[in-house]
């Protein structure tokens, strides 16, 4: 596990992400701009899918598929309820508040799960590629966990309140990502080898550089987010943002053994339940719970947890899955 982390620390993506973290805490000028970060991630995103689809393509659909995608969507439901119940047990956060910070939790990180398949890829270790499937079935249970924590605490009412579900619901099923991550996936199904072998330059070649890239504009995101977001923070919401992880990956760890995957599939699931969501679910919180601050949820999930993932917890997932898998 050591060793994992530090070849982890030392790896040109980790440390663009540091880099950026010390340029925004030290109120450097160095940026990314918006529409360049978010060429970056539509990039990040179209090449995991793409390949993810040549990989179903080249494997097949099979029962071990179909019980990881269904072991997902489990997590990313019931995550929040547990994550609900230990903020307002431990923490003075108030109802709607635990809410909107348990969804982030129970959905996932679509940068987390580029960072550990690129970290996964550097150490040699193979993964399901329709893992990308299960990525994208566990970004929107969570929303309706915490719609479900928080009924009844919300203003609208009537037909108001049937014309935000609906909204949300369409923010959920066309968000970006999801779209991009399933659309990517669908045609690198439908060409198989003959397209990965003409996208490789692009979609595989150029890989690593452009995550560098993109992980040095995280890094100035998440230190900016840190340096203004600390009044959000008591000791026992703060200490949430690195146990909730913990529990998530275990539960995903035990699943992943009881159905038998792979040490790298294995990774990845532990990965995905111990990221927590920062681009998906605050935009769908947005419509859904209006009255929460996303200053809190964006603190934590974004300041907190996601370093902690890159930097620890990655290596950490690696680790164990190589007991669980062993």
């Amino acid at each position: 596990m050591l060793a994992l982390a530090l070849q982890n620390l030392l790896s040109p993506m980790v440390l663009f992400f540091v880099l950026g973290v010390a340029a925004a805490l030290a109120r450097s000028d160095l940026s990314v701009p918006d529409q360049v970060a978010k060429l970056l991630a539509l990039y990040l995103l179209m090449s995991i899918g793409f390949r993810g689809g040549v990989e179903v393509a080249h494997q097949g659909v099979d029962a071990t598929m179909l019980a990881t995608i269904a072991a997902g969507i489990a997590l990313s439901f019931a995550t929040p309820f547990l994550a609900y119940l230990i903020l307002r047990t431990t923490s003075r956060l108030d109802p709607v508040n635990a809410a909107a910070v348990a969804a982030h939790y129970g959905s996932i990180s679509a940068v987390t799960f580029v960072a550990v398949t690129g970290m996964l890829g550097q150490l040699g270790i193979a993964w399901d590629g329709w893992m990308v499937a299960v990525a994208a079935a566990m970004e929107t249970p969570a929303i309706v966990a915490a719609l479900l924590i928080a009924r009844g605490r919300t203003d609208g009412a009537g037909a108001e309140a049937g014309e935000s579900r609906a909204a949300l619901l369409r923010e959920v099923a066309f968000n970006g990502s999801i779209v991009i991550l399933i659309g990517a996936f669908a045609i690198g199904a439908a060409t198989g080898e003959r397209g990965a072998t003409l996208l490789k330059p692009f979609l595989v070649d150029a890989f690593p550089g452009v995550l560098c890239l993109f992980l040095l504009d995280m890094g100035l995101v998440a230190g900016r987010g840190l340096a203004q977001g600390r009044r959000h923070l008591s000791v026992p919401v703060g200490a949430f943002a690195i146990v909730m992880p913990l529990i998530g990956g275990t539960v995903a760890g035990a699943l992943a053994h009881a159905i038998g995957l792979s040490l790298g599939s294995t990774a990845v699931l532990i990965t995905l339940a111990a990221s927590a969501s920062y681009i998906a679910v605050p935009a769908a919180m947005r419509l859904a719970l209006p009255q929460a601050n996303p200053a809190v949820a964006l603190t934590l999930s974004l300041g907190i947890t996601f370093p902690f993932n890159l930097l620890v917890g990655i290596p950490l997932y690696i680790a164990l899955a190589g007991r669980i898998a062993a």
